[in-house]
């Protein structure tokens, strides 16, 4: 399963390019918009890591982030557990 998080991330205006260069370079870590110190973002599992503890770890992202807000959570299959999904079922006649 896949783990899906949006968030927004409110930062000091003056600081934000820098916090949307470090969540961008962070794997699974993605920026959709930002304006006025307010960032869109969503975060998904990686191999390595929860998007829990990176969501956790976006409040450290040094300096100027005042609030990471979570607004959106999805599970969904990864395409390969479809095909295995799909290969199991019984076919239909």
């Amino acid at each position: 399963m896949l783990n899906i998080c949006g968030c927004l991330v409110h930062t000091k205006p003056e600081k934000t390019d820098a916090v949307v260069t470090a969540i961008n370079a962070t794997e699974g870590g993605e920026v959709h918009a930002h304006e006025d110190g307010r960032i869109v973002v969503t975060v998904e599992d990686t191999e390595d890591k929860r998007a829990s503890d990176q969501i956790m770890d976006m409040h450290q992202i040094p300096p100027g982030v005042l609030t990471v807000t979570l607004t959106y959570h999805s599970f969904e299959e990864h395409d390969d557990e479809i095909g295995a999904v799909d290969a199991a079922s019984p076919t239909k006649h």
